[in-house]
């Protein structure tokens, strides 16, 4: 389990620092690219938090400049490692608060993968934004990051 949430994560950053390079590269990202990829790290970010039962330092849809997206990529990756490397028992239940206040709890495993997930999700939303700008996107696929 942990060797592959390990490699799930080592994806996840590689997609995410794709988008980063791409993104940096460019006189003017789209304004909708640099909302969902700020919410990729919030979101990433308050995950970490809720799994550790600290509190989260960035609102689901805070803004975050493009000069600092690398650090907190960086951060949201160094914390899912040390989560997964410390972790024994992956079906053990989170209780957290949403962001509406309501109260859920989760398996470890479960939330590790909706990180991914959700940030895969996001990625093709902020890929569509970049096409549409005139801007072909980066193949961003498990397999091509697999070969």
């Amino acid at each position: 389990m942990k060797g592959f949430l390990q490699q799930l994560f080592d994806y996840n950053f590689y997609c995410n620092k794709k988008i980063i390079q791409q993104c940096s590269a460019l006189d003017n990202v789209p304004d909708n690219c640099e909302r969902l990829f700020s919410h990729i790290l919030n979101a990433h970010h308050i995950w970490n938090s809720r799994m550790l039962g600290i509190p989260n330092e960035f609102g689901v849809w805070d803004r975050h400049d493009l000069k600092k997206w690398e650090d907190v990529h960086y951060e949201n990756q160094r914390t899912s490692f040390e989560i997964i490397t410390n972790t024994d028992n992956f079906e053990k239940r989170v209780v957290y608060e949403n962001s509406e206040g309501r109260t859920f709890s989760n398996e470890i495993k479960d939330i590790l993968f909706h990180v991914v997930n959700h940030s895969t999700h996001h990625r093709g939303q902020i890929m569509m934004a970049l096409r549409d700008s005139g801007v072909p996107p980066e193949p961003l696929d498990y397999v091509h990051y697999k070969r």
